[in-house]
């Protein structure tokens, strides 16, 4: 009797590729003002692409969401003179998790 991976990853090289030199531009040209977007478009091509358990993985955060996050991590990380910059990648992950949701 033969196994299936019921978890798995169907996203490939030059699309990722593709997406991530596309955010680094976007992120580049705006100053970083655009990175939450850029961040949003990359992340939901690798859940778009991801199953887990048979179940395909959907991501329903906005840019928009995040901007806001974003502006606020920065004006913390500025008023503790970086302290603060060690909690937003905890604060980052919490957000990507709240918004990734399977779609069965």
């Amino acid at each position: 009797m033969e196994v299936k991976d019921l978890s798995y990853f169907d996203g490939g090289l030059l699309q990722l590729i593709g997406w991530r030199l596309l955010g680094i531009i976007v992120t580049i040209l705006t100053l970083g003002i655009c990175f939450p977007w850029a961040f949003c478009m990359i992340y939901n091509w690798e859940i778009k692409h991801t199953v887990i358990n048979g179940k395909r993985l959907i991501f329903d955060g906005k840019a928009i969401q995040l901007f806001g996050l974003w502006i606020k991590w920065l004006l913390l990380t500025i008023i503790t003179l970086g302290i603060y910059s060690l909690w937003v990648s905890i604060s980052l992950k919490k957000w990507k998790t709240k918004h990734t949701h399977f779609i069965n």
